[in-house]
């Protein structure tokens, strides 16, 4: 059952027992590690194979495939939870679960059965759509896939500035065929695959190691590769959008939570004018301010999660949810280092690297403008639907 304890300023939105073992997972496993892992920019796979062998790395998958079939609520709370400690390990975990996803929903049963238990086993994976020239819009790509007599297919590309890259398995790949843009899975250890580390490859916040290049050189896969049907891709990647927005803002949440936690405490050991600064009046306003929006946004990621698994309205959720989320982290991260003062500042503060994370997730996973695009249509559509039925 979902907790309801009233001396905690962040109440259980799931199972108060499963959310107990998870923060004594992620205490052990995740939180030791934080700084290294964003100070060295290293993608952190100790820490996710950890995470695997307890089963969090397989959260949504069926039990068919040595899944645990939990709902994408659960999954929210692993995600926020998750980046209380490191954001780079929410965002490690997102391009793992953005796969499962897309496999789990469109793949052929083969493709499924050979994949999906691996992921309980640790299998580290990436989701390469970007390209040079081709960013949000993918609708057509410059990485193309054609069929082979065998029936198989060989691709032919170059893909960009791509999220756990560097460390992954496997990766998903949209490349444009005869028909149109179609969604891969492509194994590193296949033949024709290297990756290259650019000279923007690195990234001030969300530090899971480099962004590389994805380089494909005749990779000759089976035909049971590709995912779903043929020039589907964009609409596949679409669909999913919604589940990986409702994870991007539990992971902005979980920033905008530590970040509220470590002023806090500052503000109620730190004396000046013979008082705690919390005992002054601003700060106390402060503090009521962010918690009654991190409160609200908490329950709007919850909602979004929630339409994923009944069918609701997850387009418009999901969207609303990662567009308050995540400017609501830097907001936090921002007045928490104004809050701590000078100790804010240095770099022995976790301040900057909440502060680096937060921002950096107002652009990636989807930009805030995208966001409000997206919501705006909604608006119109919804609108002109109560125009019809009246």
């Amino acid at each position: 059952m979902t907790g309801n304890a009233t001396n905690t300023l962040w109440p259980d939105l799931d199972d108060a027992d499963f959310l107990t073992d998870l923060r004594a997972v992620l205490e052990e496993e995740v939180a030791p590690h934080a700084v290294g892992i964003d100070r060295d920019d290293i993608y952190p796979v100790q820490q996710i194979h950890a995470l695997a062998a307890h089963g969090l790395t397989s959260l949504n998958i069926h039990p068919d495939y040595d899944g645990a079939g939990k709902s994408a609520r659960r999954t929210a709370m692993l995600f926020e939870e998750a980046s209380y400690h490191s954001a780079a390990v929410g965002i490690s975990l997102i391009t793992i679960y953005q796969v499962q996803n897309l496999i789990g929903r469109f793949a052929s049963p083969s493709l499924q059965a050979a994949v999906l238990p691996e992921f309980r086993q640790g299998l580290i994976t990436s989701y390469a759509l970007t390209e040079q020239s081709h960013g949000s819009d993918i609708r057509t790509l410059d990485t193309k896939g054609r069929r082979a007599e065998d029936g198989g297919w060989v691709l032919n590309g170059r893909k960009s500035f791509i999220t756990s890259g560097s460390a992954a398995d496997a990766y998903v790949i949209l490349a444009e065929t005869d028909i149109g843009v179609s969604t891969f899975f492509v194994r590193r250890s296949m033949d024709g695959i290297h990756t290259e580390t650019g000279p923007n490859a690195a990234t001030f916040g969300l530090r899971n190691g480099p962004h590389v290049d994805l380089i494909l050189e005749d990779v000759r896969l089976p035909g049971d590769h590709l995912i779903g049907v043929e020039g589907k891709g964009v609409s596949q990647a679409m669909a999913t959008l919604s589940f990986s927005r409702t994870l991007a803002a539990a992971i902005s949440l979980g920033i905008a939570r530590a970040a509220f936690d470590g002023a806090l405490e500052f503000a109620m050991n730190r004396v000046a004018f013979d008082q705690k600064i919390y005992e002054f009046q601003g700060l106390q306003w402060s503090f009521a301010e962010m918690l009654t929006r991190i409160d609200a946004a908490r329950l709007l990621m919850a909602a979004a999660a929630d339409a994923l698994d009944r069918d609701g309205d997850a387009a418009r959720l999901s969207s609303e949810a990662k567009l308050l989320a995540s400017g609501l982290a830097t907001e936090v991260a921002s007045k928490a280092i104004q809050i701590c003062g000078a100790y804010g500042v240095t770099e022995n503060a976790p301040f900057g690297r909440y502060m680096r994370d937060a921002k950096a997730y107002e652009i990636a996973g989807g930009s805030s403008e995208m966001l409000r695009n997206t919501i705006g249509k909604r608006i119109a559509a919804i609108y002109a639907d109560r125009q019809v039925q009246s």
